[in-house]
């Protein structure tokens, strides 16, 4: 027997939850097949078969909490390669077997619908991540129709979305729902997850060691749209890259920080450790929760770089495909809960940073300009910072020059 054990799982994390079994015991399986997904208070780690064989059992179940180098359930190697050949030997058996019976026979060979199961590997399913299953699901795409391009032979979430076709269109990303009720069921119970836990615990460790404040202020994004709105098109179409409004937040806010720097500090005991960089993470919703991964060196990066780095973290997030490297490290956090419909909030310190800023709808609203009233596209945007090192006035001002930065956006590249 082989056994399957969770592997380390990176810095500082001990345990783990037992998500998602993917294979059922007496399953054939492939070398390097994902058997079982972990979920962790920061990341997804999916538990590969070392060797081919049958997947004899299953010691943890769904839900269960395990450690590091605990043993998730056992491979039986010698029964696969006999599976392997029970499948494979009667298949030209018969075919060889109807070659002389009747000359009908040259019908089946005529018949090469069949052509495309080359990739099925004789007729099984092809290996593929969790990740390409759920976008072949997602997309109503048969994953054995799919060309792998994967490391050994595995289809991979960009084989699934390449061929979609063009009616298709794609869903929203999912959410987590809790669980259906059964009718006449007034409650219902569900375990947190680890990665849920962890949230919880972190969420009341910024509390209770900061002292929070939130300061508000509004900006006026008619330049910031009309400057996107002329240069979008030719962006996407010259480099490949969404242009959005978070990498002139991402621009100003860092601008911002080096005037103000407590707010980009942090506090180590009884010092404050002043950040000569941005490490920026920015709050992405995926479907296992919400994860903050970190751009870093932000500050260095031209809003091109940063979209194009950006787009590429969120979609690892969202594929849960993030490792420890993404997640460490910040120093300043943006949320953006307008994508969601937020008209207002007061973001949580994302600890132990000393300040988040947070984004919020844009929401044509009168206001008043030189005398008139007129109605522009306004977003409320907020600053919750550790008032232990940062001084009000200087969260009131590092406001209003990011306010600043995108009323005029012509600004941010003369530093």
């Amino acid at each position: 027997m082989i056994p399957i054990k969770v592997p380390p799982l990176g810095e500082s994390i001990v345990e783990a939850t037992v998500a998602k079994w993917l294979k059922n015991e007496g399953e054939s399986v492939a070398q390097g097949e994902t058997l079982v997904e972990l979920e962790t208070d920061k990341i997804t780690v999916e538990v590969p078969a070392f060797k081919a064989g049958v997947l004899k059992k299953r010691a943890k179940a769904e839900g269960d909490t395990v450690h590091v180098d605990d043993e998730l359930g056992q491979i039986e190697e010698s029964r696969a390669s006999g599976a392997v050949q029970a499948i494979e030997t009667p298949a030209p058996a018969p075919a060889a077997a109807a070659a002389p019976a009747a000359k009908p026979a040259p019908a089946p060979a005529t018949v090469p619908a069949p052509a495309p199961a080359p990739p099925r590997s004789g007729g099984a399913e092809p290996k593929s991540s969790p990740s390409a299953r759920r976008e072949a699901a997602d997309r109503g795409v048969d994953i054995a129709s799919v060309a792998p391009t994967g490391p050994r032979g595995n289809v991979t979430k960009e084989d699934v979305a390449s061929p979609l076709p063009p009616s298709a269109v794609p869903p929203p990303p999912p959410s987590r729902l809790p669980p259906p009720a059964s009718p006449g069921t007034r409650e219902t119970r569900e375990k947190m997850s680890t990665r849920r836990k962890r949230i919880a615990e972190n969420l009341l460790q910024s509390q209770h060691n900061t002292a929070h404040l939130t300061t508000f202020n509004e900006v006026d994004m008619s330049a910031v749209m009309a400057l996107r709105g002329r240069l979008k098109d030719r962006i996407e179409k010259e480099h490949g890259v969404k242009l959005t409004f978070m990498p002139f937040f991402a621009k100003a806010a860092s601008m911002a920080l080096a005037a103000y720097p407590r707010i980009n500090a942090q506090v180590d005991g009884d010092t404050i450790v002043y950040r000569n960089y941005v490490n920026l993470g920015v709050a992405v919703a995926s479907d296992q929760g919400l994860v903050v991964p970190v751009i870093k060196d932000a500050d260095r990066m031209g809003m091109l770089e940063f979209s194009r780095a950006l787009a590429e973290t969120a979609k690892r997030a969202r594929d849960g495909k993030l490792t420890m490297e993404d997640l460490t490290g910040g120093t300043f956090t943006i949320t953006n809960g307008g994508v969601f419909g937020s008209l207002v909030s007061t973001p949580i310190i994302n600890y132990p940073q000393s300040g988040i800023l947070g984004l919020h709808k844009i929401q044509d609203r009168p206001v008043a300009v030189d005398g008139q009233v007129v109605i522009r596209p306004m977003m409320y945007v907020a600053l919750s910072y550790d008032h232990r090192i940062v001084e009000g006035q200087h969260a009131v001002l590092f406001l209003v020059r990011v306010k600043e930065l995108m009323e005029d956006p012509a600004a941010m590249l003369v530093e």
